[in-house]
């Protein structure tokens, strides 16, 4: 099952994508996709007689899959090659920072370039979902905690992040650097989640390619991980890292500028496209 959310920013509907391309409106059902239906109704959103759900007609804008979760966290340096191409130490704990709730963007809403910047980069990632409360689970049982699976376009300052001092955050959470979506595919639709091959072009050229079978921490340990860290409440979203062909690893660097377009997808779970603007 694919469930999303549609419609004009902060006025978001719920709904889900068939199997033939079309959106359905949940809106009878539930009054939005939020940590209260992922964990208590998705058993009962899997059994609606999607064929008697109606149609929305054309192409609305799509927001961000989860409304009201508490946590946007993520997972950096988690595929060796990517690590090395950044020229940092290969991790041997999950490094882990977060991005801002201002950071969240529609998956195809413009990337807006914070002032000032001149190193804006993209990430493409798996992200996580969770499904119901995890508090020092164990690897074996952390993908029981979890309800599903999205992309996200980790968008990063590389001077605020590396170049300027404190936390990663700097030129992580700046606003609309998080685009999230287009839907939330749930765990049973995705199977081996370790086997799912990532992409992101600039400008129609290639710049990412790479595999989930390649990450350092799986998402069974990064859930585990985090869990004993922290609560992971349901709807919380995990960004699991990138592979290589970053813009700061390109010899040289390279960054978007006003204009560009990032196009990324994830098998299995779609894609995603943003225009950069100036700020």
């Amino acid at each position: 099952m694919k469930l999303l959310r549609y419609g004009p920013k902060g006025r978001e509907k719920p709904g889900l994508l068939d199997n033939d391309g079309n959106i359905r409106d949940l809106s009878g059902i539930v009054d939005d996709i939020t940590p209260d239906v992922i964990a208590k109704k998705l058993g009962r959103l899997k059994r609606t007689a999607v064929s008697r759900l109606p149609i929305v007609k054309g192409r609305p804008r799509l927001g961000v899959p989860v409304a009201g979760f508490q946590k946007f966290l993520c997972i950096g340096l988690n595929y060796t090659d990517h690590a090395e191409e950044t020229g940092m130490a290969i991790p041997t704990e999950p490094v882990l920072f977060d991005k801002t709730m201002n950071a969240l963007n529609g998956p195809n809403d413009n990337v807006v370039m914070v002032k000032g910047s001149k190193k804006t980069d993209w990430e493409v990632e798996l992200a996580i979902v969770i499904g119901k409360r995890a508090k020092h689970v164990t690897k074996k049982d952390a993908l029981s905690h979890v309800a599903g699976y999205t992309i996200v376009n980790d968008v990063s300052e590389r001077e605020w992040q590396i170049e300027r001092g404190g936390q990663w955050i700097k030129g992580k959470g700046c606003d609309t650097y998080g685009p999230v979506g287009p839907w939330l595919v749930t765990a049973d639709e995705v199977g081996n989640v370790q086997k799912l091959d990532l992409w992101l072009d600039v400008n129609g050229e290639r710049q990412q390619t790479g595999s989930t079978s390649k990450m350092i921490f799986s998402v069974a340990h990064c859930v585990s991980y985090l869990s004993k860290i922290m609560t992971l409440e349901p709807g919380d979203i995990i960004a699991t890292g990138t592979p290589p062909g970053v813009g700061l690893g390109q010899k040289p660097p390279r960054f978007v500028k006003h204009g560009d377009v990032m196009t990324l997808g994830i098998s299995k779970l779609g894609q995603q496209r943003q225009k950069v603007v100036k700020g």
